[in-house]
């Protein structure tokens, strides 16, 4: 098996599966080659294997990270993810990179996300034989990088058309963005292991980059195939989500080949409320059609980045410490720029959007806010899965420029490595992969590859933990549903939907080793009467005071914990006429942060502020946690009332 996909389970032959292998052997009737099924791979299981990938990776195919002397092209950001170790800027006169990076394990997927908007400006900036290069904002893109960003960029805060460089509706940049998102296509498909082997998947992908105001609307578009637009459908092409799903549809999905689409949403801890505001871009409230449109589209939210954290606002939801990780003290995305601060408000967050979404289930018929949960690092130095906090190095794109970095603490300190995406899969195929997306049969890590089963029934055997991983899964699928299923209706017998939760701890690397487990949570949502989310946390496994420590000068940590957390758990609160979601939250025992690593390197003593240079001045910040505790977030499991 490669890299981080962990088996729980032999392969057991099933009819899908079976089938696929009959329909893939056919080659007779023109289908394209690249055109799969189910089966083609040697880890092939019906139970499903967990990998661990990055679905939020921008490399100098976008403008922020081209800018701030990112020079990595999509396919080495394939290689990157694959294990090479590769330089990053700063650059010195000759060109060579005065940093490198490279990965502990590799990656087993991966979707590029590079920003669809001035894709042919950079193009054509960069290419002589392209109209527009002697321009004078290509003049400036290439000499002026700083204000030139900055002027493009405020072009999506504002509204704002294509640059000039462009012409008319962007006309002059469309050979130029064809030819870039071909590089992003080919990149992608040199990248993805068609062998039997299966070691590695790569998406087509890009990110919509809708800012108003600079109030972060981005969704990531990932395809699950192959096919895909002439041109990704950007923010200047339709500045509301609404316009973005009816460009995919247009483009991809009413085509009528084999083309399929997702989004995914992110950052909401910095879209100034517009992110889940509940009400349409024409200002009305959610329609039936709206939201069934939305349930489909994006079936996953990502809920932890290099920008910050978004489950839930430490201010509102204070009685849980633990939302305090990773969060930002910025409302959208021109604040760590600026070094401004602002309070986000607490819809951006996506435990109370969640309640909410049960709401709309109710009264619609349909979830606007149905989502899965994923994490991704939003890397902007072509680096995908690096996590690690002993290594970080910085992220860019809205951080700190790193084209001409000198000694520093390397990103905004408040920034974090970023998470990663965990998909429960048949196989390491797109269409097994984005299958699991589309269920949402799906999970965000912090950066640890944290092994996590969630499953809800009705009936599970108290003695489930007893049994082996396949026996677990077995009975997981068989009497219940994973974590992104809804539970099926409440027997006539009644009862308190059951949950059977597993979690092992991450086997560590030569960059980071093994941290053991210190809790496991159940986090339940539901709306009161008078329409208000609600939450309850249960523990239900671990010791949330197991005594375990960090020596803040050394980062040598102490104290017991464990290698594993199985349980089977039944709602002691159950009513069953309340809707309600349930999903799994496992900690890690505490280690340092990135900033503690880096500030500990440059010798620095905020006890004597005089003699910190200023380029480590962060480091003093007592807003700065120390110390994090890594986690895991499962996607939730939904109770509808007679479902």
């Amino acid at each position: 098996m490669h890299g981080s996909a962990r088996t729980l389970t032999s392969s057991l032959p099933i009819l899908p599966v079976l089938l696929g292998l009959l329909l893939g052997a056919c080659g007779g009737d023109g289908r394209d080659s690249r055109v799969e099924v189910l089966g083609r791979c040697v880890d092939q299981n019906p139970l499903r294997n967990a990998y661990f990938g990055d679905t939020h990776v921008h490399t100098a195919a976008s403008l922020d990270a081209n800018m701030q002397g990112t020079r990595l092209r999509p396919s080495d950001a394939y290689r990157f993810a694959r294990g090479e170790e590769l330089g990053i800027q700063p650059y010195d006169t000759d060109g060579n990179a005065l940093r490198t990076r490279v990965l502990g394990r590799p990656l087993d997927f991966v979707a590029l996300s590079d920003h669809a908007e001035f894709l042919g400006t950079i193009y054509a900036c960069e290419h002589e034989n392209i109209a527009g290069y002697d321009s004078e904002l290509c003049q400036a893109f290439r000499d002026d990088p700083d204000n030139t960003f900055f002027s493009l960029n405020l072009r999506l805060a504002i509204g704002a058309n294509y640059p000039a460089v462009c012409g008319i509706g962007g006309v002059d940049c469309d050979e130029a963005t064809v030819a870039l998102w071909q590089e992003i296509q080919d990149a992608a498909e040199a990248a993805y292991d068609r062998s039997d082997a299966c070691t590695f998947t790569s998406f087509v992908g890009y990110e919509w980059s809708g800012s108003p105001g600079s109030a972060n609307l981005h969704r990531n578009v990932i395809f699950r195939n192959h096919e895909v637009p002439r041109k990704p459908f950007g923010y200047f092409d339709g500045s509301t989500p609404e316009q973005l799903w009816a460009g995919l549809r247009t483009g991809c999905l009413d085509v009528g080949g084999i083309c399929d689409v997702l989004t995914i949403p992110h950052n909401s801890n910095l879209s100034n409320g517009l992110m889940f505001q509940e009400i349409m871009a024409n200002g009305a409230p959610f329609t039936a059609a709206y939201a069934r449109e939305r349930e489909f589209m994006e079936p996953l939210v990502e809920i932890i980045q290099h920008k910050g954290a978004s489950e839930c606002d430490r201010s509102i939801d204070s009685g849980d410490e633990l939302c305090d990780f990773e969060f930002l003290p910025y409302s959208n995305l021109s604040n760590p720029v600026l070094g401004l601060t602002s309070d986000p408000q607490d819809r951006d967050f996506v435990r109370p959007t969640l309640a909410r979404g049960l709401h709309y289930q109710e009264t619609l018929e349909a979830n606007p806010f149905h989502y899965g949960i994923i994490g991704s690092t939003d890397t902007h130095m072509a680096t995908p899965g690096a996590t690690s906090e002993t290594t970080f190095s910085g992220h860019g794109g809205a951080g700190t420029n790193s084209r001409d970095l000198v000694a520093s603490v390397p990103d905004v300190i408040e920034f974090n490595g970023g998470g990663l995406a965990v998909l429960w899969a048949e196989e390491n195929s797109r269409e097994a992969l984005f299958g699991a997306m589309r269920r949402r049969e799906a999970y965000a890590t912090s950066g640890p590859r944290i092994l996590l089963r969630f499953f809800g029934g009705w009936s599970y055997s108290a003695t489930l933990c007893e049994q082996s991983g396949e026996a677990f899964a077995t009975a997981g699928y068989g009497e219940g549903v994973p974590m992104g299923g809804t539970l099926a209706a409440r027997p006539p017998a009644g009862g308190a939907p059951t949950f059977a939760i597993s979690a092992l701890r991450d086997a560590g690397d030569d960059l980071d080793p093994a941290t053991p487990l210190q809790r496991m949570q159940v986090i339940k949502g539901y709306v009161d009467d008078a329409g208000e989310p609600q939450t309850t946390i249960y523990e239900v496994a671990g010791d949330p005071n197991n005594g375990a420590s960090v020596d803040l000068a050394t980062c040598e940590t102490s104290g017991s914990g464990f290698d594993s957390l199985c349980t089977v758990w039944t709602d002691p609160d159950f009513d069953p006429t309340v809707a309600a979601y349930y999903y799994v939250r496992v900690v890690e025992n505490p280690t340092c942060r990135w900033s503690t690593y880096v500030c500990n390197a440059a010798n620095i003593d905020c006890s004597s502020p005089s003699t910190v240079p200023e380029a480590f001045e962060s480091c003093c910040r007592d807003t700065i946690s120390p110390v994090v505790q890594e986690r895991a977030w499962s996607s939730p499991i939904w109770y509808l009332p007679g479902s």
